[in-house]
């Protein structure tokens, strides 16, 4: 659904704004039920300027409605008690000059000359009143609301059309005018937020709780490296399926971030059992993604399979939830790709790193650059090398 706020210190700029975005949102398909707050209310007389014969006789605007006032509400001369109540007697026009415009129009006005009818002294326009003033942070809005038909069109893709399209125009057309999404919308922006912080939190418990039994703070990073890829796979998955991201894609992320990591960790960890047996990097990492490579192709492979159910669900209740599974499904297989090349990349680079810090700080200063193989130099004499000759 569609929610609207326009606020504004002018009633006639929010209007305007208003019939502006509502003709706008007539234009989408699916959209129906379109409608605001500001409904008309009754019939009103206001006053307009003075007239020239008004400034004349000296009259101001507080003076001529104090005037309309006391004769057609009354004016209070006395009190009088009644037993236990209080009785304000009122002095009025009588009803029957009370129930006309013609009788308003036509009703006399003091002034130091006399008196004259209030439609010589004053502009009297007829027009309807708002059925209800709406405020927001002491400014007079508007709420426009619209329904989205889900069987001709998409809410997320019709908000996105309508930023583009009609509220980019809206400050510039409707200065003083402004626009905050209310409802559903404002709802999605908090989760999504709310989201946002709890995907960071979850990252960094993640960071911990590898980093300590690892006891190193940059394997968790190789670990968590995969992360990203998985993200990327869920959304080249939606474009795969034709769905648009979602709160429950996003859902899906968070899941995704803990389940990409377990075969990175299974891969990390191997190598670093393989490393104490095997005194070459670069054999114990080849030796993971061998050793390896099954589980992990195996692992994924199912949990798609598992998905796949979800994935073709066709039933309206649970379409909701078909985000959250091309997320899971397509971020898991892309990341096991992914995961069988980098990580293993990843740790020799890392330890490569790590020797060459080491060597240049000066605590391994009696070997060599790690990649650089020993080279032992020799010297002949040079009848050897004519011999050699």
């Amino acid at each position: 659904a569609v929610d609207l706020l326009l606020t504004g210190k002018k009633q006639e700029d929010l209007r305007a704004a208003a019939d502006f975005l509502r003709e706008k949102l007539e234009a989408y398909s699916g959209i129906i039920d379109i409608a605001d707050t500001d409904r008309p209310g009754k019939r009103e007389l206001t006053f307009g300027e003075l007239t020239a014969e008004g400034r004349a006789a000296g009259l101001r605007l507080g003076e001529v409605a104090s005037q309309v006032r006391r004769a057609f509400y009354g004016d209070e001369v006395q009190r009088l008690q009644r037993g236990d109540d209080e009785v304000k007697v009122m002095v009025r026009y009588p009803e029957g000059e009370r129930e006309s415009v013609e009788n308003f129009e036509q009703m006399k006005l003091r002034t130091r000359e006399g008196t004259v009818p209030l439609s010589q002294v004053v502009h009297v326009r007829e027009r309807r009143g708002p059925d209800t003033i709406r405020r927001s942070d002491r400014n007079r809005a508007i709420r426009i609301t619209a329904d989205v038909d889900y069987t001709r069109g998409n809410a997320n893709e019709v908000v996105r059309r309508f930023k583009e399209e009609a509220l980019s125009q809206v400050t510039g057309n409707f200065p003083g005018v402004t626009y905050r999404f209310e409802g559903e919308q404002s709802d999605q922006a908090e989760s999504v937020r709310e989201i946002g912080l709890g995907f960071v939190f979850a990252l960094i418990v993640m960071y911990v709780l590898m980093a300590i039994p690892l006891k190193s703070y940059l394997q968790p990073l190789i670990i968590m490296s995969v992360i990203p890829f998985g993200i990327v796979g869920a959304v080249l998955g939606h474009v795969f399926m034709r769905t648009e991201l979602s709160i429950m894609s996003m859902c899906g992320f968070v899941a995704l971030a803990g389940v990409v990591v377990n075969d990175s960790l299974l891969m990390v960890d191997y190598v670093n059992r393989k490393k104490k047996t095997s005194a070459n990097i670069l054999e114990a990492a080849v030796s993971a993604g061998a050793v390896r490579f099954r589980a992990i192709l195996l692992t994924s492979l199912t949990t798609f399979v598992g998905l796949t159910p979800m994935l073709m669900e066709t039933d309206m209740q649970a379409r909701f939830i078909i985000p959250m599974a091309i997320s899971l499904g397509f971020g898991i297989l892309f990341a096991t790709t992914i995961t069988l090349i980098l990580v293993p990349s990843a740790y020799v680079i890392l330890e490569d790193l790590r020797m060459a810090g080491r060597w240049l700080i000066g605590k391994d200063r009696g070997s060599s650059l790690p990649g650089v193989e020993d080279v032992t130099i020799s010297t002949v004499s040079s009848d050897d090398l004519v011999n050699r000759m």
